[in-house]
């Protein structure tokens, strides 16, 4: 077994701290990988915190890694040692199911996520990235290209499919005008992938401190969301608006900007319900409120791979493992941009038990 330092949480209300665990010796298929950064999703602390009533404890967040590989089963193709990777939110889905099948594994019945779930081979929990290294199938680990800065990458491992996948599915381009809700970190990858692809971009924000950044990152229009006036300007124009929030709101403000046959699409998880939406606002315009997850690992990987293209990654803030529970509270003042990412090498500054 492999020795491997981590930050974990022990419960809902304790802070991460350090923890020791053993990784796996790889098996015939696995890459071994030394993690150099690990974004930190909301997602981290809505698992953390239990908001979604699913934790196992002790908990080892992250799933957007970046590391270097330093071990390979003797079954690995097309990966070297040395060679920078990246792990997202899955690390194993049953291989055999429709889904699976259409390289959409991030919709199968029994997927094993990054952390907090269910290693199928042994039935301990996983555990995520803000640790040292980590043992994985080829199938799951990603190519990096060397035109992206690492640390800045991370965050297309969540972050940055979470807001491709929908834009691919729904075939934004150019002549379409599209609406990003939310300027955080989803919200911002939203905006840089829907302007690389051509189409108009409207930022939608409560704040009008946002205004300047978000045209900075790629939008043309900024619109205050609490401003009828604005809001009214932009009825029924919209071909699609990705909605990024991951808090509770009404939804009807934004079904009523969408043309005919237009789509809202809903990437943010919220732990508790939206408002029942106005049916009336759908029908008779045949618009559609639809949701949207990650993505499947050849998706992700075409989205790297446009990520190099395009010269995109993520604006982050790089801090150490030990400021990990501050920046917790940070995220939850939306006090980043737009994304925190762990510098793994951090770790070797603490003492383990």
């Amino acid at each position: 077994m492999l020795k491997t330092y981590s930050y974990a949480t022990h419960g809902a209300n304790s802070p991460l701290a350090p923890f020791s665990f053993e990784r796996r010796v790889p098996r015939t298929n696995d890459v071994q990988i030394e993690i150099l950064y690990c974004g930190v999703c909301h997602s981290d602390i809505h698992q953390a915190r239990n908001e979604w009533g699913n934790a196992r404890y002790p908990m080892v967040p992250g799933h957007e890694i970046i590391g270097k590989v330093t071990g390979l089963g003797s079954g690995v193709t097309g990966f070297k040692v040395g060679e920078t990777v990246g792990i997202g939110c899955l690390v194993d889905s049953c291989r055999a199911c429709p889904d699976c099948k259409d390289n959409l594994e991030q919709f199968c019945d029994a997927p094993t996520f990054t952390y907090n779930s269910v290693d199928t081979h042994s039935g301990s929990s996983t555990y995520g990235g803000y640790s040292s290294q980590i043992v994985v199938d080829q199938h799951f680990v990603l190519h990096i290209s060397d035109k992206l800065d690492p640390a800045a990458t991370a965050p297309l491992l969540c972050a940055g499919i979470t807001t491709y996948s929908p834009l691919k599915h729904w075939q934004i381009g150019k002549g379409q005008k599209v609406g990003i809700v939310g300027l955080g970190g989803l919200g911002h990858m939203g905006v840089k992938f829907a302007r690389a692809m051509g189409s108009e971009v409207v930022l939608f924000t409560t704040s009008p401190s946002k205004v300047d950044d978000a045209k900075r990152l790629g939008a043309h229009e900024v619109v205050i969301s609490r401003n009828q006036d604005e809001m009214q300007n932009h009825l029924s124009s919209f071909d699609f608006i990705l909605n990024t929030v991951a808090a509770a709101h009404d939804l009807d403000a934004y079904t009523s900007l969408l043309k005919r046959d237009g789509t809202l699409c809903l990437v943010g998880v919220p732990d508790h319900p939206h408002p029942t939406p106005n049916i009336g606002n759908l029908i008779f315009k045949r618009r559609q409120i639809a949701g949207s997850l990650i993505g499947g690992i050849k998706e992700t990987q075409e989205m790297l791979d446009f990520c190099a293209e395009h010269n995109i990654v993520s604006d982050i803030e790089i801090i150490p493992i030990q400021q990990i529970n501050n920046a917790y509270e940070r995220m939850l003042k939306s006090d980043v941009k737009y994304r925190f990412v762990i510098d793994l090498a951090s770790l070797k500054e603490d003492v383990f038990g």
